[in-house]
């Protein structure tokens, strides 16, 4: 009962996350749109506009584009570290039976495109950007499954989240140690003492909301004048969120029931204002209410619509503009290459670890899914867009060229694969339904 009581319904999850898609998609539409219109200039410019705070002693002004893209995605990074925290405890990463074949898929996802940008690229200026094509946007890819409804069984849908929320963890991992500038220690063992000061509460099922959102707050400070990326930040204080509610939910049962009975016995229905036991009642429920949600699952709840349907859009409408009418040349290659990695790099990679790991029996193949749904799968999987899109900011942050060049490469890559993997899903359906 704890189990399902703490879990976050799957299909419910894939629901938001493909509306999310689909607003992602209307977003970078957007941007494109606006980018290439008369207001290109003004739009683009938006982003570059500084805002912050400056007092005395303290100084904190940056462009809108870095406030998005280092503030708003900490808490997108915040609720992946909550997933993926909850997938290791709870879900479908919890045991090595379980995690062994989207564990597969995902090593392969990551390691062959990585591999194969290493060898394709030549250029020194854009080798920093071996990171953008392992990544995979979930939003996206359940989008596109959603739009072939019933014909795609659910434990495929299961293995894509899977495999993706492993992908997004090795991204983290890149980004913290081969995307960050020079480290101050002194700032980064500050920011540790208060993370252990958190694990500490959550070892002792000690949920202290406001002290989480202060030290977070501070945290995230500390990491961005540390030199590690602020995002990383979200990740760690995600950790330190506990997943056991206070009381189990016999308990709160019980003291419910009591409760209103009491509630009932001291009502007078002379007055339509409250008795002070009734109020004293309605406060106790409250706080055994607050005892016997998850604080993890809480959390998630509230975040996962602000993320998906604001967050995600924001970050795709500031991140997506590219001009094409500015005369400006692009890196073709650098373009090509990242092209050429989402989707050959994904392909091979998630199918050829996927088949090693069933055939060398470390890994269990799904029930109810075949050889030609993982290829559509790792054609899907070439869409990366979200983190795609934020690796390439971070390799190419000084260079407006190679970065526009390397979000052509993305948008055109993502695009490819994830029309082909709808065929290639869409087709192996038709099979299953003619077999």
């Amino acid at each position: 009962m704890v189990k399902k009581f703490l879990t976050t319904p799957f299909q419910k999850f894939i629901q938001i996350e493909s509306f999310s898609g689909i607003l992602l998609f209307g977003a970078t539409l957007i941007a494109l749109i606006l980018a290439n219109s008369s207001i290109g200039d003004q739009f683009q410019s938006l982003w570059q506009y500084k805002i912050g705070i400056s007092t005395t002693g303290f100084e904190l002004i940056k462009p809108l584009i870095l406030w998005i893209n280092d503030g708003l995605m900490a808490i997108f990074f915040f609720l992946i570290g909550l997933e993926i925290k909850r997938e290791l405890l709870i879900g479908e990463l919890n045991s090595v039976k379980k995690a062994s074949f989207p564990l597969f898929a995902a090593l392969g996802g990551m390691l062959v495109p990585i591999a194969l940008f290493l060898v394709l690229n030549k250029n020194p200026e854009t080798s920093n950007a071996w990171g953008v094509p392992m990544a995979t946007d979930i939003a996206f890819s359940l989008a596109i499954l959603r739009l072939l409804g019933n014909r795609i069984p659910l434990g495929l849908k299961v293995f894509l989240t899977a495999f993706a929320i492993v992908d997004d963890l090795g991204a983290i991992l890149v980004i913290a140690v081969f995307y960050s500038s020079s480290i101050n220690w002194t700032l980064i063992l500050v920011a540790l003492l208060l993370l252990a000061i958190l694990f500490f509460l959550a070892y002792r099922r000690i949920y202290a909301k406001y002290l989480i959102l202060i030290f977070g707050i501070v945290i995230w400070y500390l990491f961005l004048k540390a030199g590690i990326h602020p995002t990383i930040a979200g990740i760690l204080l995600a950790f330190t969120i506990p997943i056991r509610q206070e009381i189990d939910v016999h308990t709160y049962s019980e003291n419910l029931c009591n409760i209103v009975d009491r509630i009932k016995d001291s009502a007078d229905n002379k007055t339509p204002l409250l008795s002070s036991e009734q109020i004293e009642q309605i406060d106790d429920l409250e706080d055994w209410t607050e005892k016997v949600q998850s604080p993890l699952q809480l959390l998630e709840h509230k975040l996962h619509n602000w993320v998906a349907f604001f967050i995600m859009p924001v970050f795709a409408l500031s991140n997506s503009g590219v001009a094409f009418n500015t005369g400006v040349s692009l890196d073709f290659s650098v373009s090509s290459t990242i092209i050429i990695c989402l989707i050959f790099g994904k392909l091979a990679g998630i199918t050829l670890f996927s088949w090693l790991g069933a055939k060398s029996g470390l890994a269990e193949f799904p029930k109810g899914i075949n050889y030609w749904q993982i290829i559509g799968i790792s054609l899907l999987a070439g869409v990366g867009f979200t983190m795609s899109l934020f690796i390439a900011n971070l390799a190419f942050f000084d260079n407006r060229l190679l970065l526009d060049s390397a979000k052509v490469g993305i948008l055109i890559g993502s695009a490819i694969a994830g029309i082909s993997g709808y065929v290639v899903l869409r087709l192996s359906s038709k099979a299953d339904e003619t077999d």
